[in-house]
């Protein structure tokens, strides 16, 4: 059984910032990429950034600048830095894990969290 489970979602004004975790938890051999996505009210999920387990990064533009992905191996916990939080970001953020559980090839899976309200409102 292999849960992932984000926190660090809140009310924030513009301007501000957030960290958010994401931590994988169970029967777990390894733990390979790390993405997060958000979905607005009304809109369908999208992708905002991935870390790989070697700690390659990549983010969608319009986060560029503000957000900071990162991960701690040894525990198994991905982050999202976010700063300069506009309106725009408010969201249910989620996260993706590619997880391996054993070593036969139905053993590597996408586990997703229920994801962390982000709301950013003056």
């Amino acid at each position: 059984q292999v849960q992932v489970v984000e926190s660090g979602g809140d009310v924030v004004q513009p301007g501000g910032s957030l960290r958010l975790s994401c931590v994988a938890s169970g029967s777990i051999v390894s733990v390979y990429d790390m993405s997060w996505y958000r979905q607005a009210p009304g809109k369908e999920r999208e992708w905002v950034a991935d870390v790989t387990y070697g700690g390659i990064t990549n983010y969608v533009d319009y986060v560029k600048g503000r957000f900071t992905i990162s991960r701690d191996n040894a525990k198994n916990t991905g982050y999202l830095q976010m700063n300069n939080l506009k309106p725009e970001d408010t969201a249910v953020y989620y996260c993706k894990a590619e997880i391996r559980t054993g070593w036969d090839t139905k053993s590597w899976n996408a586990y997703w969290g229920q994801g962390t309200q982000v709301t950013v409102s003056s």
